[in-house]
């Protein structure tokens, strides 16, 4: 393979097998400078003038941490095309951000988060992760992972969180699936022509969800986060409808999709190491903290974050003009061999462990990073201490470009 047998911009990159998507990494890493790619035409969007892929861990950090130079708010930082303003706003909420709109969101949501409500996620966490498990031990010996385990866990909590009722579960599933779908046709269909359509309205139909129920506790409060966020008055400052509404489609599809397919990359790890799961499973609270690093570096959920340069700048010895684009590849950067010894081997006691799945330091590190963490620790001690034999196979990739998911995976004990 050479840097042309490839193109990053092309969806059907992202359906080849891993082993060449690797292959293609490693050669753009090896090179002198980003490789620049034209960008990919879809119907709804201005094709721009391309874009330099940065691969390299050492990029990614800059990058992330000059979010003056390297911006998120000027088309959106979700897609690699400038994406009309009405999707920046459903989709991307603090993401598509920069200062002073994002310090000033993440400041009211932040404050949101009380130690007692956290506290109280915590319990929750473990409690849906036992129910889980119960569900999975009646109904085996096997499922589809993602469905019936996987994706569980994240959803129920962040629907919890928000006060969501369970008879709304499934909906906010079937949503959140096709907001995320990429070129999907299981979720967005073969209609290539009514994917924005399509798109919008579910985001619509989130946002209208969240509203609704806001709209009640503005005068109804109880304990969930939607109450706190829509009576929040942080030195006067109030999340209009508009950003509540934007702010619940970021959670269900940050904290629901990613942290679904990390649990779900973790048993297929796991499966293909029996090595690292025995040394898990002998002292599970010993190695949980580094092997849930580990699980989210190689998993990788998202795949890469875009950024716009707002002027002339040389980093780490290229220079980068004004206006272009930079896409920023965590999947790649948590593969580079200048930093992670041996990348490819998954070792749960790797330390340090830099990755970058939760993205690079700086103002848009993942605001849910701590309770994703939970998740995938709660998940995996029920899994290995009661179905200690689990096993996942065959799993069913995402055809996306922007997040690593697995679909489906059969699993077996």
């Amino acid at each position: 393979m050479s840097v042309l047998d490839f193109d990053l911009s092309d969806t059907h990159f992202w359906a080849r097998p891993m082993s060449e998507r690797r292959q293609a990494f490693d050669l753009l890493r090896r090179r002198a400078a980003p490789a620049f790619f034209a960008e990919p035409e879809i119907s709804f969007a201005p094709r721009g003038p391309g874009y330099h892929a940065l691969v390299k861990h050492a990029d990614i950090l800059e990058a992330s941490r000059n979010p003056e130079v390297f911006c998120s708010g000027d088309g959106g930082a979700t897609n690699i095309p400038d994406m009309p303003a009405e999707f920046t706003e459903y989709f991307g909420s603090m993401i598509n951000m920069d200062d002073p709109r994002h310090a000033r969101l993440r400041r009211i949501v932040s404050r949101a988060f009380t130690p007692k409500m956290i506290k109280q996620f915590e319990s929750d966490v473990d409690t849906a992760a036992a129910k889980i498990v119960d569900d999975l031990l009646a109904n085996g010996p096997g499922c589809d992972f993602v469905t019936e385990v996987a994706a569980r866990l994240p959803l129920k909590i962040i629907c919890d969180m928000m006060g969501i009722p369970e008879r709304d579960y499934q909906f906010v599933f079937e949503r959140s699936n096709m907001i995320l779908g990429g070129f999907d046709p299981e979720y967005v269909g073969t209609d290539v022509e009514g994917i924005a359509e399509r798109l919008l309205t579910a985001g619509m139909e989130l946002q209208q969800l969240v509203q609704d129920l806001a709209a009640h506790r503005a005068d109804n409060p109880t304990s969930d986060l939607t109450s706190s966020l829509v009576n929040a008055n942080i030195d006067g400052e109030r999340l209009t409808m508009q950003e509540l509404g934007s702010f619940f489609i970021l959670l269900v599809v940050a904290g629901n999709e990613t942290t679904r397919n990390a649990i779900s990359y973790g048993l297929r790890l796991l499966t293909k190491n029996p090595e690292q799961r025995e040394l898990w499973s002998q002292d599970f609270d010993k190695h949980a903290p580094t092997a849930v690093e580990e699980i989210v570096r190689l998993a990788s959920p998202v795949n890469f974050m875009r950024r716009k340069v707002t002027r002339d700048h040389v980093m780490n010895g290229n220079p980068y003009r004004a206006g272009e684009k930079v896409v920023l590849y965590y999947w790649a950067a948590n593969r580079d061999p200048e930093v992670f010894d041996d990348p490819e081997r998954f070792d749960i006691t790797r330390h340090p462990n830099p990755h970058v799945g939760f993205g690079g330091p700086g103002p848009h590190f993942c605001l849910g990073a701590h309770l994703a963490r939970r998740e995938i620790t709660v998940m995996f001690r029920e899994l290995l201490r009661r179905v200690p034999g689990i096993e996942g196979h065959n799993p069913d990739r995402l055809h996306s470009s922007f997040i690593n998911g697995i679909k489906h995976m059969e699993c077996r004990f």
